[in-house]
């Protein structure tokens, strides 16, 4: 059976949602060792357990925390000397990339990046990765073991299977060669009050709300709702609200329970970064627009009309 590594992603001691969505399809392919470094990392393996992990590295050496990335990268090339894997998965994120690449520099394998799914056929390891905007799937094999692969965050939904993981200690030392690049301040954006990517609902905002100064009614809406709001990539390249909020193919992926695309026409780049949401409602001017034929609801109007009287009627049921 298959050897699979997943690395689970702290981040400031707490267990990364995309560490138990690698999981459950980590499960499905083999047998699944977890590796956890840097505060928290005891303390999520048990849950790693939960996930499918049959045995969990750890080391909760502080540096994995103050540095960037070597030290987590001479971690796993020395873990990998004492048992090779066959697969090695980490979620598509800024931290795990970091990781990610200089490992593969340092086996000396390639990787396959921005994966929505991975599949075992005849052996070997098949990830399928969007490109064009999400219009295109293509179906990558890496040559060489082991195959690294980085899956984007929402590819799978996480669920438990029930048992516990053996605890194993990596007994290593990070050296002061690997100490070279010190993280000095951590800032969370204020305007995040639900993480966008764990957010049950999600309300997007594009063009069709015709300028920044009209976000403040999806924001209201949000609230209403106890959701989050993201945004297209073309009103993030104009400059209407941060990069932290743009979902689509270069920005976040997400899979709430409820999607509102308020104003988006629904291009590839933005769909393929919300398609798994379960229920999808549009509000555009335009009947014809493509977010309309994804839509399980479909409102034609001015958004700008819509959505303060949603939020109001919200506001008037909850009393």
């Amino acid at each position: 059976m298959a050897k699979i590594w997943v690395y689970a992603e702290l981040h400031q001691g707490k267990l990364q949602p995309t560490s138990l969505e690698l999981m459950a399809r980590a499960r499905e392919l083999g047998d699944v060792e977890a590796i956890a470094l840097g505060a928290g990392a005891r303390a999520a393996a048990a849950t790693l357990g939960k996930h499918g992990a049959k045995v969990v590295h750890l080391n909760e050496d502080q540096a994995f925390d103050d540095f960037i990335a070597e030290p987590a990268t001479d971690a796993l090339a020395w873990l990998y000397q004492r048992g090779a894997p066959d697969l090695i998965l980490f979620g598509f994120t800024p931290d795990s990339r970091e990781v990610a690449g200089r490992l593969a520099a340092r086996l000396g394998v390639g990787l396959i990046a921005n994966a929505g799914d991975v599949a075992a056929t005849d052996g070997a390891f098949i990830a399928q990765v969007p490109y064009f905007g999400g219009a295109k799937v293509a179906s990558m094999r890496a040559n060489r073991k082991p195959v690294i692969v980085l899956v984007r965050p929402k590819s799978f939904e996480a669920s438990e299977a029930g048992g516990s993981a053996d605890i194993k200690e990596l007994a290593l030392a990070i050296g002061d060669s690997s100490k070279r690049a010190r993280i000095t301040e951590r800032v969370v954006e204020a305007s995040e009050k639900v993480k966008l990517e764990d957010a049950k609902v999600v309300i997007s905002g594009g063009r069709g709300m015709g300028g920044p100064a009209n976000f403040p009614l999806l924001e209201d809406l949000a609230d209403a709702l106890g959701g989050a709001v993201g945004a297209s990539r073309a009103v993030v390249d104009a400059g209407w609200v941060p990069y932290s909020m743009q979902v689509g193919q270069t920005g976040k992926s997400v899979r709430p329970g409820v999607y509102i695309a308020v104003g988006i026409s629904g291009a590839m780049q933005h769909t393929v970064g919300m398609k798994a949401s379960k229920v999808i409602i549009a509000i555009n001017k335009d009947a014809e627009a493509p977010i309309m034929k994804m839509a399980d609801l479909g409102v034609v109007g001015d958004a700008l009309k819509i959505v303060p009287a949603l939020t109001a009627a919200l506001k008037a049921r909850k009393g």
